[in-house]
């Protein structure tokens, strides 16, 4: 039997017997302050989470039969025997412990060590798992240390410690010399004075009948070189030509690097070890093929490996078998045996892109409309691909811009994807390089941007960039890029490891990053994830850094001013949500840094049917210069205004919002007051169809705040309702309306949206537009405040009214909206009106001009009707039924009036005349 015991190594774990037997008790030792040091001198109680690998299991780390995190059942308690050293008694036996099935074979038992509230870990160092080989009741040899492939000093003393079982004779050879034999169950061994390049060991164990061995190597590191970095060449990998690349890696502080990979069968040498060049290490390497891939891997000191941190991509041992064959074809085969931790990947091939569009013009903040997208569950297949296929629906709807929520490589496949781990890297869990490439050309054919969502506050602990400098206990020690403890001490805004932004090398960082998305990628900009942790001001608990922060503000704009001199359009988005005067500052820098505008509390609250002020989506109420407020009433991160109109909605009478025929309709007014506020919008996935799942929907379906990240099904299915349909509809004209008619980037509006009723004035030149809306859920009259007398036209119902009063009012329904213009605005005529096309009833009136009687015939079930004069004033109203109907309405003054007829989430309108 083999065995590699990474535990071991450090001594982490003891186990009693040597060689744990699987049909045998086993007593586990855990010291605390061996490996990362996460449970040193810890006083609580301590518990073990621990599974097994089995011939089940899929790779090395897929653990088998572990209980649920956090479980503190007896069984996985710890047994303190002093301060830092715990036992953990495994028995019966291991099989039944576990709960092994009889037709599985055990191969190791894999522990990590926790506090009873998580909140501390003990595990190997660099945070790695800890395993225990186990055997099964046969003759059985081990070499347990030093680790396989492991590194030592020149001249120093290597033990070698061997355990066997079931045998007579056990010998150790080194070099194929033996050099010490016993008959009992453990050989220890010291190699003095080791200088040569690779030793090879090899622990013979043999009973009467029966030999078996084991074999491990270990390396002596040699001199490094000092040379000088050529010039002109970047971090990462520089191809050279097709049989040959150099290899650079930034590593301040480091002793020694080995470059490990498929080139030189992953093992270490003096060939192996990079030159030197202050903070920087590099090696060129021969002989490559440009046919094929080749994963490689910085080996650090004596005991740290991972992935170039500037790879374009990367092989995940845990998470890439769960990849689907059809999202990323023949994707290469993790080196599996040959190392562990994440491994990088390149090719000597030339890997030009073809761009169909080389000039796209980003659209400026006045017109932009952004739709925020999680590839996870925008379509079924979960993929890039598929997306592509989508851009028409997209075209469709009008917007401008397209928002992907974190693509660079993050941790696991499922996630919304702020856990950053690489960032030059496309997460393969979506598709090929190629993949994202022709979606964002494509994006640029159909007239819209994309925008790249960066998280750069953070990264978790995947990243190279952490990774090669933490401390024993996890934390960054002299780490270049990240701050050793969070700036902000309220739990719940610490999220991974937190961005030293006041670091020179952080801000080179930063700009590598944001250069390369834009020249490789051709990205048009980036809405950057919690910009307020961007400082290293210190904030105490329940306080979320929104004041005014200075030093914050002077790296946000060197950032967003660096990205502008390499692409003067980009679009530059902050998450930021702080006090206003830094917005306000913010937002005035540069070309107009823009900043999301929360508002999906307020406009929910008038959907629902409560008060609600929407004054501070205005930039100028905020005082700002300029529209930067890139206003929205959802997004990832906030509860789906459907939702809670279904689930909260206010009622009066038979008006109830929690109908869904209601709810939609209130939307729609929310949808018009949107994206009717000068500036930029963004709408949240399937939102212009009303998306009704809570962001805390559960994948069975019910609701927990613990399913906040969990998929949510597409609904596409929505465009097969009429109602959801005219909701996209609404979407979409508002849409056109702020791409095409100047009066909506207009900046002489005023907006009395602070109560029930609520309206917007855009005025510009004989263009004026006047929007009213009735978020209460009884019937109210609005004064739209017309700037001139005469003929307004009635957008969405194509019709028009004759103004004789500038202070008349409008009669609205509760949800009901209007939206008066001066002129005929873009689409007026068209028959895809939202008033004739979706919302329309098969409808005859009849005679028009009437004198006395008129008769209605429609050819839904029922109808409500609604008779309005030209100044909103309700003066009849009544029920009809299928067919036709005369109503006597001899009564009424001579004049223009407006007839309504509403069935089932249906309405029409027409205008009659009386003689």
């Amino acid at each position: 039997m083999f065995l590699v015991s990474i535990g071991l190594k450090a001594q982490v774990v003891t186990s009693v017997p040597a060689i744990p037997v699987e049909s045998k008790s086993v007593t586990i030792t855990f010291y605390a302050d061996k490996g990362n040091q996460g449970l040193m001198d810890y006083t609580g109680d301590v518990y073990a989470h621990t599974g097994v690998i089995t011939s089940e299991s899929t790779s090395g780390s897929d653990w088998k039969y572990a209980p649920t995190w956090g479980d503190n059942s007896a069984k996985y308690k710890m047994t303190r025997v002093s301060t830092n050293v715990y036992t953990l008694e495994i028995t019966p036996n291991i099989r039944d412990y576990y709960g092994v099935t009889a037709s599985e074979v055990i191969k190791q038992m894999a522990f990590v060590f926790r506090s009873a509230d998580n909140s501390k870990e003990g595990k190997d160092t660099g945070n790695k798992d800890i395993f225990v080989d186990v055997s099964d009741e046969e003759l059985s040899v081990s070499i347990t240390s030093p680790v396989n492939n492991s590194i030592h000093e020149s001249g120093s003393t290597v033990q070698v410690q061997v355990n066997a079982l079931l045998n007579d004779q056990l010998q150790l050879r080194v070099n194929g010399e033996l050099v010490a034999s016993t008959t009992g169950q453990e050989l220890v061994y010291d190699i003095t004075n080791v200088t040569l390049d690779q030793y090879v060991l090899e622990a013979i164990a043999s009973d009467a009948t029966s030999l078996i061995s084991a074999t491990t190597k270990f390396f002596v590191k040699g001199e490094v070189v000092n040379e000088p970095l050529p010039v002109g060449l970047k971090r990462g990998v520089n191809v050279i030509d097709a049989n040959t690349a150099t290899v650079v890696l930034f590593a301040p502080n480091k002793e020694y690097v080995y470059l490990m990979g498929d080139f030189n069968n992953w093992e270490p040498s003096n060939a192996a070890m990079m030159k030197k060049d202050g903070d920087y290490f590099w090696l060129t390497i021969s002989d490559l093929v440009d046919t094929r891939e080749y994963a490689y891997q910085f080996w650090i000191g004596s005991d740290l490996k991972v992935a170039d941190p500037y790879a374009n991509k990367i092989l995940d041992p845990w998470n890439d078998k769960y990849i689907p064959e059809d999202i990323y074809p023949n994707l290469k085969a993790y080196p599996e045996g040959k190392t562990d931790e994440i491994v990088s990947v390149f090719t000597t091939a030339d890997q030009t892109f073809i761009w169909e569009v080389n000039n796209f013009v980003a659209p400026s903040p006045e017109e932009l409309v952004v739709y925020e997208v999680l590839i996870r569950d925008f379509t079924d297949n979960k993929d890039i691909k598929t997306i592509t296929d989508t851009l028409s629906y997209l075209k469709r709807l009008g917007v401008n811009a397209i928002e992907l929520m974190p693509f660079n490589e993050f941790e696991g496949n499922d996630s919304w994807g702020y856990n950053p781990s690489f960032y030059f890297a496309t997460d393969k869990a979506y598709g090929t390089v190629e993949d994202y490439k022709i979606l964002i050309d494509e994006c640029h054919k159909a007239g819209i941007a994309v925008i790249m969502d960066m998280v750069l506050n953070h990264s978790y602990g995947q990243s190279p960039f952490a990774r090669m400098y933490l401390g024993d206990n996890g934390k960054p020690l002299n780490n270049p890029w990240y701050n050793t403890e969070h700036n902000m001490a309220e739990p719940a805004a610490q999220w991974g490891y937190d961005f030293n932004h006041e670091s020179v090398h952080t801000q080179q960082l930063v700009d590598s990053i944001c250069s390369y998305w834009m020249e490789e990628y051709k990205i048009d900009g980036f809405r950057f994830d919690f910009t307020k942790g961007f400082t290293n001001t210190s904030y105490p608990v329940g306080d979320w850094a929104s004041a005014y922060d200075a030093s914050r503000i002077g790296i946000l704009k060197r950032m967003a001013s660096v990205i502008w001199s390499k692409k003067e359009d980009a679009i530059i988005i902050f998450e930021h949500l702080s006090e206003n005067s830094e917005e306000k500052e913010l937002s005035n820098h540069g070309n107009g840094i823009l900043l999301w505008g929360n508002a999906n509390h307020d406009f929910n609250e008038a959907t629902m049917g409560y008060p609600s002020d929407l004054s501070w989506t205005s930039y100028q109420k905020r005082g700002w210069g300029r529209p930067g407020i890139v206003n929205y009433m959802e997004s990832h991160d906030e509860e789906r205004i459907m939702y809670k109109n279904l689930e909260y909605g206010n009622s009066s009478g038979d008006y109830d919002v929690t109908e869904l025929a209601t709810a939609l309709k209130r939307t729609e007014a929310a949808a018009v007051m949107l994206m009717a506020i000068p500036g930029p919008k963004m709408i949240w996935q399937f939102g212009e169809l009303g998306f009704e799942l809570s962001i805390n929907r559960c994948t069975d379906g019910t609701i927990s705040n613990d399913c906040r990240l969990a998929a949510k099904p597409p609904k596409w299915e929505y465009q097969d309702s009429e109602e959801r349909m005219r909701l996209f509809k609404v979407y979409q004209k508002m849409i056109e309306y702020k791409k095409n008619e100047p009066v909506f980037a207009t900046n002489e509006f005023v907006m009395d949206v602070a109560g029930a009723t609520k309206r917007i004035e855009l005025n510009s030149s004989g263009s004026d537009v006047r929007i009213a809306a009735n978020f209460g859920v009884e019937a109210a009259s609005v004064t739209p405040n017309f700037s001139t007398k005469g003929k307004w036209y009635n957008v969405f119902v194509r019709d028009s009214i004759d103004v004789t009063d500038t202070q008349m009012q409008v009669y609205l329904q509760p949800g009901e909206y209007v939206i008066y213009s001066q002129k005929k605005l873009s689409g007026f005529e068209q028959p895809t009106s939202i008033g004739d096309d979706l919302n329309s009833l098969t409808l005859g009136v009849s005679p028009n001009p009437f004198k006395d009687n008129v008769s209605i015939k429609i050819d839904e079930s029922e109808a409500e009707y609604e008779l309005f004069s030209l100044t909103g004033v309700l003066v009849k109203k009544g029920h009809l039924n299928r067919g036709a109907a005369t109503l006597s309405w001899s009564d009424l003054p001579k004049g223009h009036y407006l007839l309504r007829i509403r069935s089932k989430g249906k309405t029409e309108v027409r205008k009659l005349v009386k003689q």
